[in-house]
């Protein structure tokens, strides 16, 4: 299947379903705190969807062959799960560390998906520092964005960083195309070698969006045939932002008010400062 390049009628669809995506994380942000249970996250960011915004959650039901319809509007990933979790009766608490994954569709159809990090109360160091890492692993890849890239560029620089921190990437699941279909091509590796994979086209809207584990890579399914956790039972983190190439770069698409800012480590330094030299 070939990579689709947007029109601009379709990138102005997709600029409107990334802000309000990225809105309804903006609309939870409050609520996570110690005490909470993911379902009640999911109850809070449903009804936020269906009743404000008038969008449809793009997880609920969806269920791509091989997989039971997914039951929740959205995933809420806590400690060592991966990716998937299923909202539910899990009551937060000190210390850990959720990923909220929302996609929502608009009335014309078009995706918008985004997920972010909340570390509940006082979390530990390593939490910290995982969630840290793996938002600037997802900022380099996004760096690497533009015309005559490659996507094993944006693979490269994830995992080089992540690695150097001594952290692992999940290899089983990755960033993907987005339009009016929520999973389409290309699949965007978070490892892989420079100068490899498909070239990037302006027009073309994907996501970046890293699983970081602190300790190994591998992975192990849970019977609800949905949920993802570390196998060596390790924390793991994750960011998604959702990508257009432009004719010059890049656009982030799920940008809101509550978004939070680039790291450091993808800002341009600044220039020394000069003394005045009288003459």
């Amino acid at each position: 299947m070939s990579i689709s390049i947007k029109t601009p009628e379709e990138i102005e669809g997709m600029r409107l379903a990334g802000r309000l995506g990225a809105e309804v994380l903006d609309y939870i942000t409050p609520f996570v705190k110690a005490g909470v249970t993911t379902g009640e996250l999911d109850r809070l960011c449903h009804e936020y969807m269906t009743n404000v915004q008038g969008t449809v959650p793009a997880p609920l039901n969806y269920a791509p062959p091989g997989y039971p319809p997914f039951p929740k509007a959205v995933c809420t990933s806590v400690n060592d799960v991966i990716c998937h979790g299923i909202p539910g009766d899990k009551v937060l608490k000190n210390g850990d560390a959720l990923n909220i994954d929302v996609t929502i569709i608009t009335k014309d159809g078009f995706h918008g998906d985004n997920s972010r990090m909340f570390l509940i109360g006082e979390p530990s160091i390593l939490a910290r520092r995982l969630a840290e890492v793996t938002y600037e692993c997802m900022w380099l890849g996004i760096s690497k964005v533009k015309p005559g890239a490659h996507l094993g560029d944006i693979g490269h620089v994830i995992q080089q960083h992540a690695e150097k921190n001594g952290y692992s990437v999940v290899r089983e699941f990755c960033g993907h195309g987005i339009g009016r279909v929520f999973h389409e091509e290309p699949q965007v590796l978070h490892y892989g070698k420079p100068g490899t994979l498909d070239k990037l086209e302006a027009g073309m809207i994907f996501t970046i969006e890293p699983m970081i584990n602190a300790g190994r890579r591998e992975i192990k399914e849970m019977p609800d045939g949905w949920t993802i956790k570390t196998r060596d039972r390790s924390m793991s983190a994750q960011w998604e932002h959702m990508i257009l190439v432009t004719e010059t770069g890049y656009e982030i698409l799920t940008q809101s008010a509550g978004t939070p800012p680039p790291p450091a480590i993808v800002l341009p330094a600044r220039p020394a400062h000069k003394e005045a030299v009288q003459a």
